[in-house]
């Protein structure tokens, strides 16, 4: 095998036609499709059939679709090191936490891991983050997440395995307009919420989803937009929205927003990775570094 074919191998897994493999590497159809053919003989197995979807992998080809992500990436690594670079971390986070707590764990990994630097990608979908992770555009992303599982927020996950760990919670807040007829109210629970307005993103949104495990069915959803928008609507008295707490600090200072009072759970700020991947030189090392000592 030659690391080249790989590349070519797995452009085509990723784009699903030789046509577009072809375009994303900058060379003719005929030298994608000849690569593969030479692959596939070298290996003695058949890597694609052709599906309605495109070209899809075989079981052989799903197996070296690991394989050839670790080749390529510890031939990449080799290169660094023989050249005497710096390490590279190729992060991705959701945009949310781009300004609240990216920082945070840049500020650790520098304290701890001075040697490395990291490329930072910001993304408003947790899919295609989840997808550049699988994929090995990215080598960790961090998301917001809840439970013992990937995926227990309520979004669904990969099927390729894919590692995490906890970094720090994320609390969160069911807030209000100081005039809201709940403001007032010492204690609540759930069935209080019954037939309230509660500010929503859309269903892909983390909060939204916090939202369905922890406020049941009862409150009736209005889509407003984004974490700013819902903020201040909830201070325009256009209803309750549940948000992290670092997304209404100022206004809960300045009085604008209140903090309704129904105990919620944290949210968790999690860093996913492909397990596969820690077998790269120093990965896990620099992963684990973004954590709590």
């Amino acid at each position: 095998m030659e690391l080249r074919q790989l590349a070519t191998f797995e452009a085509v897994i990723r784009h699903r036609t030789v046509t577009d493999a072809a375009v994303a590497l900058g060379l003719a159809p005929s030298s994608v499709s000849q690569q593969i053919r030479t692959l596939e003989t070298a290996l003695a197995v058949t890597l694609f059939t052709r599906g309605p979807r495109g070209m899809e992998p075989t079981p052989a080809g799903e197996r070296l679709r690991g394989w050839a992500r670790t080749l390529l990436d510890t031939a990449e690594q080799a290169v660094h090191d023989v050249r005497t670079e710096r390490r590279r971390l190729r992060l991705g986070a959701l945009e949310t936490l781009a300004g609240s707590h990216v920082p945070l764990v840049l500020a650790r990994l520098a304290e701890r891991r001075p040697d490395i630097t990291v490329d930072v990608t910001s993304d408003r979908a947790r899919r295609g983050l989840l997808t550049d992770v699988v994929e090995g555009r990215l080598d960790a992303a961090l998301l917001l997440d809840a439970g013992d599982d990937l995926g227990g927020l309520g979004f669904p996950a990969p099927a390729e395995p894919l590692a995490f760990l906890d970094l720090d919670p994320v609390p969160l807040a069911l807030v209000a307009a100081p005039t809201h007829a709940l403001a007032g109210r010492t204690a609540l629970g759930p069935g209080d919420l019954d037939h309230e307005q509660l500010l929503v993103n859309v269903p892909e949104c983390s909060f939204w989803m916090a939202g369905q495990r922890l406020l049941g069915t009862g409150p009736e959803r209005v889509r407003a937009g984004g974490v700013p928008v819902m903020r201040s609507w909830a201070e325009h008295g256009l209803g309750i929205t549940l948000l992290p707490r670092f997304a209404v600090a100022d206004s809960l200072r300045a009085g604008t927003l209140v903090q309704l009072a129904l105990p919620l759970p944290d949210l968790s700020l999690r860093l996913v990775w492909r397990e596969d991947r820690e077998a790269l030189p120093g990965l896990r090392d620099i992963l684990y570094a973004a954590a709590h000592p």
